[in-house]
């Protein structure tokens, strides 16, 4: 008997999925359904309570009209601009932010003194795990790596299915302090075997901030400047939380909420994260700026960045998807106040590296792609660039390849879903389960 080829036979049956899957769009305003849970107006269909953080993006007028303003992003009742100050010299704000987001309000000196040594200590992976977890069949797709790691970490965890608050804490607390080990470390096996480069691999010290030991167990020589050290400790402070309504954040509520173990929790939000819709923004920023710069020969030639972009925005060149990328942003009207607080670590780095001349590259896009979106998109209510417009530009400049990107997303995100997991565990006693309205075809 001839073996059937899965390759063909997908390929065979692939239409038929297509023609009993497929219905018309205009179904869906029928019978009043909110397509990615979101309105016309895209708002989201509120789900639940929170009291993490807040995102505001518009104001209410005097006639109760909604009037678009400069977005806010609330941590924990503080303004995400509060807890990041690029003149100052106080030292990393990650732990100290994951306290904030974890336990509901700012430690004090002694309880962030503890909070940032039992970090350190927790900075750790059970005997062989490098060698017998990460370094086995390694991939290029870094998400998927640690994805593997954290539900192997759960074999090693007797209390893997106690989920009383002190224990997910724990585990929380545990899963926080070792992703930058599964993002590094999945990184040098992948490079090592797929790239025949070296392996190196640093263990982590626990006198070290997150952001620093990123760094130190990234390279191979384990130097960092403190603007380094500084700039990529802002940037996962900026992607530490974003409300409950994010895809991979809610992923972590409704795991949550099927009485789910943190492990598989989090190795749910990681496959959402993952998604080039979600997580893999900065990416496709950089890939854009990589197809501008070889296009372009001029950049302080705003009419040649500008005719290029509207190449783009009609479809002729780049992916031809007609998006510039980096602008614009689901939730925030007139601006990013990541992005915002976030400019000028980039120009610190960028001066330190003697990157100004890219950094004028993304000024200028900055400016000219709005006028550009406006005007061939007619869209009049204002489109700036958000926080990914310029993380993929700040991690390139660090010197962390393109493959930790989405695994940096990570590092940051851990600390914000583990406190919606949290959260949820103390305030829901309901499984979330929304409904889905049949239109199947009878007899």
């Amino acid at each position: 008997m001839t073996k059937i080829d899965i390759h063909e036979y997908a390929a065979q049956k692939a239409g038929l999925c297509v023609k009993h899957d497929s219905f018309p769009p205009e179904l869906y305003e029928k019978h009043g359904v909110k397509r990615g849970l979101r309105d016309k107006s895209g708002n989201g269909v509120v789900a639940g309570l929170t009291s993490i953080s807040d995102i505001i993006s518009f104001r209410t007028g005097e006639n109760g009209e909604k009037v678009p303003c400069d977005g806010e992003l609330w941590y924990r009742g503080i303004r995400v601009e509060d807890l990041l100050d690029p003149s100052s010299a106080n030292g990393p704000g990650y732990e100290r932010v994951a306290y904030l987001l974890l336990m509901g309000e700012m430690p004090d000196k002694a309880d962030e003194k503890t909070f940032r040594r039992l970090i350190g200590e927790q900075r750790k992976l059970p005997t062989h795990f490098t060698r017998d977890v990460i370094m086995k069949a390694p991939s290029g797709d870094i998400m998927n790596s640690m994805t593997k790691a954290i539900l192997t970490l759960a074999s090693y965890d007797k209390n893997i299915s106690d989920d009383t608050v002190e224990n997910s804490l724990r585990q929380c607390i545990s899963l926080i302090s070792v992703f930058p080990m599964l993002a590094v470390y999945s990184y040098h096996a992948f490079n090592h075997y797929a790239n025949k480069g070296s392996m190196v691999i640093h263990h982590p010290d626990r006198s070290l901030s997150t952001a620093e030991n990123l760094l130190m167990m990234l390279r191979n020589d384990q130097k960092f400047t403190p603007t380094e050290a500084k700039v990529l400790d802002a940037a996962l402070i900026l992607h530490m939380e974003h409300g409950g309504g994010n895809n991979s954040t809610f992923t972590t509520r409704v795991v949550t909420s099927s009485g789910s173990d943190t492990y598989s929790t989090m190795a749910a939000a990681m496959s959402s994260l993952k998604g080039p819709k979600h997580g893999g923004a900065n990416i496709k920023v950089m890939d854009m700026v990589d197809d501008i710069r070889a296009a372009v020969k001029d950049y302080s030639d705003q009419d040649e960045i500008g005719s290029y972009l509207e190449k783009i925005v009609d479809r002729e060149a780049f992916d031809r998807k007609g998006l510039i990328y980096g602008m614009g942003h689901a939730v925030y009207s007139l601006s990013d106040p990541r992005e915002r607080v976030f400019r000028s670590y980039v120009e610190n780095l960028a001066a330190e590296k003697g990157r100004e001349n890219d950094l004028a590259l993304y000024k200028s896009i900055e400016q000219i792609a709005p006028r550009v979106i406006a005007r061939k998109r007619r869209i009049y209510k204002g489109v700036s660039p958000n926080v990914d417009f310029y993380s993929g530009f700040v991690y390139d400049m660090l010197g962390i390849p393109r493959e930790l990107y989405t695994a940096m997303f990570a590092v940051a995100r851990i600390v914000g879903w583990s406190a919606h997991r949290l959260e949820e565990l103390i305030c829901m006693d309901k499984i979330i389960r929304p409904a889905y309205l049949s239109i199947m075809e009878r007899p």
